[in-house]
């Protein structure tokens, strides 16, 4: 019998699309104690996550919690539950994401309706209102930050004309949350999801989503039972919620230890400092790539500071500089996707990720193999 070697991978520089970096409390959070998925303690803990998750969505929801599953898991137990066969559903798609999210809802029996925009431009509202006017849709979705271009969508318009159309609006904050403000409450956004890996910099494997009350009101009113027992809603809230938990699965202990103090690191910085940090970063490497020769994919406007999408300048070899810079500096950034693949880099700051001495490296890295002979 062979026996694997030990564990022992390099230290690496995460500057791609995600994961994140991650702060050593967070890894001696996950060296805690195992205690069981409904000790007492555990149960506190997973208030107090809740209760932290509330603060960084910006919501008094109830249904706030972090789903046993990466954030893909999030983005599918937000349409197994909203939607059922036949019902119609407006989606928007500007990048991988959007499409993602079109897949969910034909999974789901329902009736598609896109409205797209190109690649690393944002989803005009005008568009939106136009695909409105046509159908009666139960939810209107939208990606807040869209990983592969680098779009920061604004949506407060979008919003409100789903609402007029008596549609519950559904957003994906995975590579937004924790790195630029979202504002549930206050933008009228009915259910929400995102992942922990991103700019909340703790490992993959979680991922936070919160539900408003008329969410939870087209759930208990649902027609046909949900497509999906692990996600089922109707089982999970009694897990999360109430006085007395009742058992649906063994929740990842330690990965809820580590999505606790990560969510600690992130208010004990403030929020408003995080995201005063992720601009003032994101700006310092604007600067620097400008003047390298890279030109940004997205409009100054409609940029995600947290996601960096840079044209690769001509003559420059795409998976040759990235794997240099893997191999001689521990630094990953992320290659383009679909339509970008080997004309874009994706350059992260996220979180943990996003520090001047992560940008000062690959800067000077990058001038290295830029301008050697």
């Amino acid at each position: 019998m062979t026996i694997a070697r030990e564990l022992n991978p390099n230290a690496r520089f995460l500057m791609g699309p995600g994961p994140s970096d991650v702060h050593p409390r967070v890894l001696k959070a996950m060296a805690t104690p195992m205690i069981g998925h409904l000790d007492p303690q555990f149960v506190q803990i997973m208030d107090e996550v809740k209760e932290m998750l509330r603060q960084l969505f910006r919501t008094q929801n109830e249904l706030t919690f972090a789903v046993s599953a990466t954030g893909s898991a999030g983005m599918e137990i937000c349409f197994v539950n909203l939607l059922e066969p036949g019902d119609e559903a407006v989606v928007c798609v500007n990048g991988v994401f959007g499409n993602r999210m079109c897949e969910n809802v034909e999974r789901c029996g329902a009736k598609l309706i896109r409205v797209d925009a190109p690649w690393g431009s944002p989803i005009d509202p005008a568009d939106v209102e136009k695909a409105l006017e046509n159908c009666k849709p139960k939810l209107v979705a939208i990606v807040h930050a869209e990983t592969s271009t680098g779009v920061l969508q604004p949506l407060e318009k979008i919003g409100q004309l789903a609402h007029d159309a008596g549609a519950l609006f559904l957003v994906d904050a995975v590579t937004s949350l924790g790195g630029v403000d979202v504002r549930m409450d206050e933008w009228g956004i009915d259910a929400i999801y995102s992942g922990t890996q991103k700019c909340i910099s703790a490992p993959p494997g979680l991922a936070p989503v919160s539900f408003n009350e008329k969410a939870v009101e087209v759930l208990k009113n649902r027609k046909t039972k949900v497509q999906s027992w692990y996600l089922d809603l109707n089982l999970i809230r009694s897990y999360w919620q109430g006085a007395k938990r009742t058992y649906h699965h063994t929740a990842p202990v330690s990965m809820v230890y580590a999505l606790h103090e990560a969510l600690r690191l992130i208010f004990e910085e403030g929020l408003e400092a995080r995201f005063e940090r992720h601009r003032r970063l994101h700006e310092k490497l604007r600067d620097h790539l400008e003047e390298l020769g890279f030109e940004f994919v997205v409009a100054p406007e409609y940029r995600l500071p947290s996601l960096n999408s840079v044209k690769i300048p001509p003559g420059l070899d795409d998976a040759r500089i990235r794997r240099r810079l893997l191999d001689e500096y521990n630094i990953e950034i992320g290659a383009g996707l679909g339509d970008f693949a080997g004309k874009v880099w994706r350059i992260g700051l996220m979180g943990c990720s996003c520090t001047e001495n992560h940008i000062n490296m690959l800067l000077s890295a990058l001038k290295t193999i830029m301008y050697e002979k």
